[in-house]
């Protein structure tokens, strides 16, 4: 909310304040986006179907298109979250696939260094066994019979010591070979432990990395069906939007009436869209709204009362006072308060209403008491009279029970145009 520098007029203080995006299409006739504001105070009115419920289903799209945006955003974070993590556990199996495939290697070396120890152990069992046989042999006889047989002592004693050479041996291969056999046999042991380890880990990674990708899965799927949701919002923006340009078309009464001297982008040429301020007559002085507030984009600046240009209040307060002069004019609110919080009393339509004065369609919200509800527009709109019934306006007559009045943002884009108007839909402004 951004607040108008004080100006005294009068020995008045006036104080603008203004709302910029107060604007609540649901039940708004003639919408209106910039508006003057000490005290907001929103009301929820009763649905109908309008231009403006048109557009509130568009803004509850785009709400909704926002929410489903912020959504899918937030499965792309997560998106990126899982896979990172079933890149992570990829890494990890493929960790623990190497060294498996190490455990593997390992135990196929035991295992061939086994067979080789058996190969090896039968060759010596072979060797053995002829020993073993003699002796065995040997062993028969008795020391006196062996002494006996021998040729010398010389002999007996070699004998004695091959023979226990040959135990000796015996003892000692045997040892190495269970040693060897007990020592395999550790290795396979442990070989197959680790293996049997790698094996349950590589299992349960490969479990969590399954879960990761259900959600991955998952979040893709949610993000497809974010996507659809947004497609349809979308083309059913699409639709709104040409169903209310149509009930824009139907309900603005727009007339024709000759152009005057300003153009820019906010005075299109065509049918209601001439001009940017009245022409003279009927009492009401030439002025066209200001090149520099109509070539800009709509709410991207403020005019020289401190108002968004391009909207109702703008352009309303603009001509009331720059144009038509009345320097002690003072409001407060959106452009729907204005009948209740002019300094000027406002007046329902009758013969009293002036030409030049500002019409003002009440909004359902108001500061200080209840509204005579019209058209249940929840932000109103502003105007200046043009023309009253039975008059004409550049040669345009005015209907018995309208009056003729020109406005900025009727048409919801920012644009000039004339329009005929119910005569008692309106509150009343009357110049000084």
């Amino acid at each position: 909310m951004l607040r108008i520098p004080t100006t005294k007029i009068n020995t008045m203080a006036k104080l603008l304040r203004i709302v910029k995006g107060f604007r609540f299409n649901l039940l708004i006739r003639r919408p209106v986006y910039a508006v003057v504001a000490v005290v907001m105070i929103l009301a929820v009115a009763v649905p109908i179907v309008r231009a403006e419920s048109i557009q509130q289903q568009i803004n509850n799209l785009n709400s909704q298109n926002s929410s489903t945006q912020a959504s899918i955003n937030g499965l792309l974070d997560q998106d990126q979250t899982y896979q990172q993590a079933v890149s992570s556990l990829q890494t990890q199996i493929n960790a623990i696939q190497t060294s498996i495939n190490d455990s593997e290697n390992e135990q196929a070396t035991i295992n061939q260094k086994i067979q080789a120890g058996k190969v090896e152990l039968a060759n010596e069992k072979v060797v053995l066994g002829s020993d073993i046989e003699a002796m065995y042999l040997n062993g028969q006889m008795t020391t006196v019979e062996e002494l006996a047989t021998s040729k010398s002592l010389s002999a007996f004693v070699d004998a004695q010591t091959y023979q226990n050479a040959v135990e000796n041996k015996i003892q000692s291969t045997m040892n190495q070979i269970n040693a060897l056999e007990a020592q395999l046999a550790t290795q396979a042991t442990q070989v197959a432990q680790l293996l049997q380890t790698q094996q349950l880990q590589q299992s349960q990674v490969v479990a969590d990395q399954n879960k990761e990708q259900q959600l991955l899965n998952l979040n893709e799927a949610q993000q497809a069906s974010y996507s659809q949701q947004l497609q349809a919002n979308n083309s059913k923006i699409s639709v709104l939007e040409a169903e209310q340009a149509a009930a824009n078309a139907a309900e603005a009464k727009g007339v024709d009436v000759a152009s005057g001297s300003g153009n820019g982008v906010c005075a299109l040429s065509g049918s209601s869209y001439q001009g940017t301020g009245p022409i003279a007559g009927n009492g009401v002085a030439a002025g066209n709204y200001p090149d520099a507030w109509c070539n800009a984009p709509q709410d991207s600046m403020y005019d020289s009362n401190n108002i968004l240009n391009r909207e109702c209040t703008s352009f309303a307060y603009w001509y009331f006072v720059d144009v038509e002069g009345n320097s002690g004019f003072s409001v407060s609110g959106n452009a729907g308060w204005w009948w209740e919080t002019s300094n000027i009393p406002a007046i329902t339509f009758s013969s009293a209403v002036e030409v030049g004065a500002i019409g003002v369609e009440p909004s359902t919200a108001t500061s200080t008491q209840s509204v005579p509800s019209l058209h249940d527009s929840t932000t109103g709109h502003v105007m200046i009279v043009v023309a009253l019934p039975g008059q004409s306006y550049d040669g345009v007559s005015v209907p018995g029970n309208d009056v003729m009045v020109a406005s900025m943002n009727e048409d919801e884009e920012g644009h000039f145009m004339y329009d005929l108007w119910p005569s008692a839909d309106l509150w009343y402004i009357n110049p000084n």
